[in-house]
């Protein structure tokens, strides 16, 4: 149980070697000059916090991305909340302020903290792969949380601790990244936790927000019993990804084993995903059923070099397809894709334009007779441009045409019209499949690496190709 949380913990100093902030000119400064979101910066205010009320519990109220440090306030009934950026501030605040928290039958007030730079020792620590999570693995029988607590306190306060007793795993959440480095450092280097594994676990607080799945740009993870990862391969590295004891999901890793930071710094405005490592034998089609969360501008997808670049008309829903990618996975023909931010460019104006006006880059045929079939949509439509996918509702009397570019779509419904073959169907636009929200596949071991996202102990808390596109597998047409 922790502390109750007007019991004021006593802070440690850092006195790690990450301590100088000179040391280290080469970390690119995104975080530190990216990390506000409209200016409102990464803190948030969480107040009117009952005196009885632990912070794990509050904490416990949190999503939206990880957390850098947490302060405490007893004597004011509140804390300060920094995340390791502005989006992820901005995604609680607005969680929060849309269906309010309550805890011991009070409403917390929330609201925007002092903005502030990410320290340059949080930086170089989060290049690293740190969290505020302290994942222990080889636990004897005789280690439960209290000793935990008791033996890591002196390395800062303590969130939470969670032990695992049939893997003989635990995960320690310090309030701070800064004092979960100290703790790392700390016990590699500690003859008494020679025979233990010690590394960083997934932040909790490091989920999507529930707002933000009914808003239709994330799923949400939630938070499960306890479920972890199988990706350890025993030489204090993961194969893939970190364990995550809360949700089943992991964070990427690159193949030497080591945590691929989330870019913050090109967060914010930007609309387009940079996906790798893709699969030769994948089509772009492929890849459109695994991309929720938003409708998209285009999809540039280069076989030869094996990398595709998902531009979302909306930078929110880019950043939180980015989240859901980097924390999940994504996997394509058994392939885990490499996922970062390509360019930051702005939404053309014709873009802009046609969606106001309801544009989408999948045209809707209605009123089809036996005269369309697929290879005709085919030879008629890419006149105008590049398809993703063709396909018919013989049974709707409906087609539909997905290109690659919404500007394509937009010519297509202009110049179909002086083609008398489709002088008398309905032509419209449709509804992009990509602007659904992702939803967790049904349980059970064929929903895992089958349905596009790593397998885990836990699968109902990954999303995969399957259950992302699962109206394919159901007969539902695919273009919807």
């Amino acid at each position: 149980m922790a502390p109750p949380l007007l019991v004021s913990p006593q802070y440690q100093v850092f006195n790690h070697q990450y301590q100088n902030n000179n040391q280290f000119p080469h970390i690119l400064p995104q975080i530190q000059n990216g990390n506000t979101y409209g200016g409102m910066g990464r803190t948030i205010y969480v107040g009117n916090i009952s005196s009885d009320t632990p912070v794990d519990e509050v904490l416990g109220q949190v999503r939206g991305g990880p957390i850098e440090s947490v302060k405490l306030l007893p004597e004011k009934n509140c804390i300060f909340i920094s995340f390791l950026d502005g989006n992820s501030a901005h995604a609680f605040y607005h969680d929060a302020n849309t269906k309010k928290i309550m805890l011991r039958g009070q409403d917390l007030k929330v609201g925007w903290g002092k903005p502030s730079p990410v320290p340059s020792n949080v930086l170089v620590a989060v290049q690293t792969g740190a969290t505020r999570n302290v994942y222990l693995g080889s636990l004897d029988e005789f280690t439960n949380e209290d000793s935990l607590r008791e033996e890591l306190s002196v390395f800062g306060p303590i969130d939470t601790i969670k032990i695992i007793r049939e893997k003989n795993i635990g995960f320690v959440h310090f309030l701070s990244i800064t004092n979960a480095v100290k703790c790392v450092a700390t016990l590699q280097s500690d003859p008494k936790w020679s025979g233990k594994r010690v590394n960083y676990g997934k932040d909790r607080c490091a989920q999507p927000t529930k707002t933000s799945q009914n808003n239709g740009y994330l799923a949400n993870n939630g938070v499960n019993n306890l479920g972890y990862s199988n990706g350890y391969n025993g030489n204090n590295h993961f194969n893939g990804i970190s364990f995550d004891p809360y949700s089943g999901g992991g964070l990427p890793h690159d193949a030497n084993g080591q945590f691929s930071a989330p870019n913050f710094g090109n967060a914010g405005s930007n609309r387009t995903i940079y996906l790798g490592n893709i699969h030769p034998e994948t089509t772009c089609e492929d890849i459109c059923n695994v991309v929720r969360g938003g409708i998209l501008h285009q999809i540039r997808f280069m076989t030869d070099k094996h990398i595709a670049f998902v531009s979302f008309v909306d930078p929110n829903a880019a950043m939180s397809f980015y989240n859901l990618a980097s924390y999940t996975g994504i996997v394509i023909k058994n392939r885990r894709l490499k996922v970062g931010w390509g360019k930051n460019t702005p939404l053309p104006p014709a873009v802009a334009m046609a969606v106001q006006s309801g544009a989408t880059r999948n045209v809707y045929i209605g009123n089809i007779d036996d005269s369309i079939t697929e290879e005709k949509l085919k030879q008629d439509f890419s006149v105008f441009g590049e398809i993703e996918l063709v396909n018919t509702l013989k049974d709707k009397n409906c087609a539909f045409v997905n290109f690659t570019n919404i500007l394509s779509a937009v010519k297509a419904i202009d110049g179909i019209k002086s083609n008398m073959d489709y002088a008398n169907f309905r032509i419209n636009y449709g509804k992009d499949r990509c602007g659904n929200p992702p939803r967790p596949p049904k349980n059970g071991n064929d929903s895992e690496l089958a349905n596009g996202f790593p397998a885990s102990s836990t699968t109902e808390n990954f999303i995969g190709e399957g259950s992302l596109y699962d109206g394919m597998m159901n007969g539902v047409a695919r273009g919807v």
